[in-house]
C-alpha cells in the first residue's frame, strides 16, 4: 500500500485479505487511529481475522510492535545504573519463574525494575501472585519504583494503562474475536509492551506444550524468531528460552500456592524443574548485564541460591513492597482456603502423560484464575499436583490436591483433573522418561 497512508480503513482491510505487505506509515496510522477510537470495533475485529488468515511479514510485525509500543508512555529507567535487562514468559500452568529468577539476579548486583499485567486465564499474573502476601502493594509511584530498584535490587510495579495502549484494545478485541493465537499478533503484543517497559534487553521464556498457547515446537520457534528479529529491527537484544508445558511446572497452580513453592525453590528445598528454567533465565539475564558468559553466570545463579543470596533479596524485596513476614522470613498470605479435596488414582501404574491445560481448567474454576477483567480471584485457591510424568502411582493414592472456598465447584473440578491423567497400568517403574524442560534457546547474547 501507499507510503503515504490510507483514507479508507476498509482498503487496509481488503489489502491485508489479499495476502499484500503493508507499509510502515500504514501500519502506524492504523495504531494511532486505534488509540483515538477512529476506527470503530468491527473494522478492527475483520482487520484482525485477516492477519490471523494471512499473515504478516517480519517487517510488519516490528512496525506494529513499535507503534504500539509508541502509542502511550514509556517508562524512564534512565535512573537506575547499568543495563536494564527484562524477562518475560508467554504463560502457563504453574509458572512462577519470575519469583524466582529475579531475586537470582538481583542478589548478584544486577538492577532489576519490572512492570507487570495481570493476566487471564488458568490462574492470574505475576501480580496477582505477589498480592496473595499480606500487605504487598504492586501501585508504586515513580520515585518510589525507581528508588527501591537502586536500594534493594528489585522492584515488580503494575504497568499502568497508558504503558501501550493500543495494545490494550487489540488484545481485548483478540479475545473475544478467535484471534488470540495468531503469532504475529502475540509477537507485536509482547514486543510493544517490552519496548516500552524503559529496558534495554530482553530475556523471553516461550512455553511450548498442552498448557501453552504455541501447542508444538514448530509454532514456538516461529514465536521466538520473530521477537529476536523485532528486537534486531528496534535495536534490542532478545534471547529466546523455549520449555516445555507438557505437564504443570513445578507441583503448584494457584496464587499463594505458587508463592509458597517460589520461597521454597529458592530456599533449596522446592521445585528442581522451576529452579531449572529460573536459574536458566537468571543466566541469560546476568549475561546480557555484562556479568560474563553464560556458563559462567548459571555457576554465579545456582551459588546465590545455594548460599543463601536470593532468598534473602526475596525478604528485602516483599518487606520493600510492604508484604509481611512470619518470623521465620516466610510470607505470610493473605486468605486460606476452607476445603482441599484429594483427586485420587483410578488405578495403579505409571504417569504417561499430563493434559495440563485441564489441570490449569481446574484450578481456574476452583477461584485461581480469571476468565474476564472483572473476575475476582481467590488468592487461596488453586491445585498441588503430586505426580509427574514417569512416576509410579497406586489406585486411590492423590494424583493432586485441590484448595478451593468454591465447594460447589469441587466436583467439576474432579471431573476435569481425573481426565487429566493419563496412566498406563501395563508400564513398569522407569520405563516412561520424565520430560525434558528445555526444548531449545533463539538468539545470541552480546556481553558488555
Amino acid at each position: 500500500m501507499s507510503e503515504i497512508g490510507y483514507t479508507n480503513f476498509t482498503d487496509v482491510i481488503i489489502s491485508k485479505r489479499n495476502g499484500e505487505e503493508l507499509s510502515e506509515v500504514v501500519i502506524r496510522q492504523f495504531v494511532e487511529e486505534t488509540n483515538s477510537n477512529a476506527i470503530p470495533d468491527y473494522q478492527i475485529a475483520a482487520f484482525l481475522m485477516a492477519v490471523t488468515c494471512r499473515g504478516m511479514t517480519d517487517r510488519e510485525t516490528a512496525a506494529l510492535a513499535l507503534a504500539m509500543a509508541d502509542s502511550g508512555r514509556k517508562a524512564d529507567l534512565s535512573e537506575i545504573p547499568g543495563i536494564k535487562v527484562d524477562k518475560h514468559s508467554s504463560g502457563g500452568v504453574g509458572d512462577k519463574c519470575t519469583l524466582v529468577s529475579l531475586p537470582i539476579v538481583a542478589s548478584l548486583g544486577v538492577s532489576v525494575a519490572k512492570l507487570s499485567g495481570r493476566s487471564l486465564g488458568f490462574t492470574g499474573g505475576t501480580l496477582d501472585k505477589l498480592e496473595s502476601i499480606t500487605g504487598f502493594r504492586t501501585g508504586l509511584s515513580r520515585d518510589s519504583f525507581v528508588k527501591q530498584a537502586q536500594t534493594i535490587g528489585m522492584v515488580v510495579a503494575g504497568q499502568t494503562s497508558d504503558l501501550a495502549p493500543a495494545d490494550n484494545r487489540l488484545y481485548a478485541l483478540r479475545n473475544l474475536t478467535g484471534t488470540i493465537e495468531s503469532i504475529p499478533l502475540i509477537a507485536s503484543s509482547i514486543m510493544s509492551k517490552k519496548l516500552a517497559s524503559g529496558c534495554d534487553k530482553f530475556v523471553l521464556n516461550v512455553t511450548c506444550g498442552s498448557g501453552a498457547f504455541m501447542k508444538n515446537m514448530e509454532d514456538a520457534r516461529k514465536l521466538a524468531d520473530i521477537m529476536v528479529q523485532i528486537g534486531k529491527q528496534t535495536n534490542h537484544e532478545v534471547y529466546v528460552i523455549i520449555s516445555s508445558m507438557d505437564e504443570p511446572l513445578g507441583k503448584a497452580v494457584g496464587n499463594s500456592l505458587e508463592v509458597v513453592e517460589a520461597y521454597e525453590t529458592l530456599s533449596g528445598k522446592g521445585s528442581e524443574a522451576v529452579l531449572e528454567i529460573s536459574l536458566e533465565i537468571a543466566a541469560a539475564m546476568l549475561a546480557m548485564a555484562g556479568r560474563g558468559s553464560l556458563e559462567d553466570c548459571l555457576a554465579m545463579a545456582q551459588r546465590a541460591v545455594l548460599d543463601g543470596r536470593a532468598l534473602a533479596t526475596f525478604k528485602r524485596f516483599v518487606s520493600a513492597q510492604g508484604g509481611r513476614l512470619d518470623p521465620r522470613g516466610r510470607p505470610i498470605l493473605s486468605e486460606h482456603v476452607g476445603t482441599r479435596r484429594g483427586v485420587p488414582s483410578g488405578k495403579t501404574g505409571v504417569i504417561k502423560s499430563i493434559n495440563t491445560a485441564l489441570v490449569g481448567k481446574a484450578a481456574q474454576i476452583l477461584g485461581a484464575g480469571r476468565e474476564t477483567k472483572q473476575d475476582r480471584i481467590d488468592p487461596a485457591a488453586g491445585i498441588k499436583v503430586e505426580c509427574r510424568v514417569g512416576d509410579s502411582i497406586e489406585k486411590g493414592k492423590p494424583l493432586a490436591w485441590m484448595h478451593t472456598n468454591r465447594n460447589d465447584m469441587i466436583e467439576p473440578a474432579l471431573k476435569i483433573m481425573l481426565e487429566a491423567f493419563e496412566i498406563d497400568s501395563s508400564a513398569k517403574p522407569g520405563s516412561i522418561k520424565p520430560l525434558p524442560l528445555i526444548l531449545d534457546r533463539i538468539g545470541t547474547i552480546t556481553s558488555e
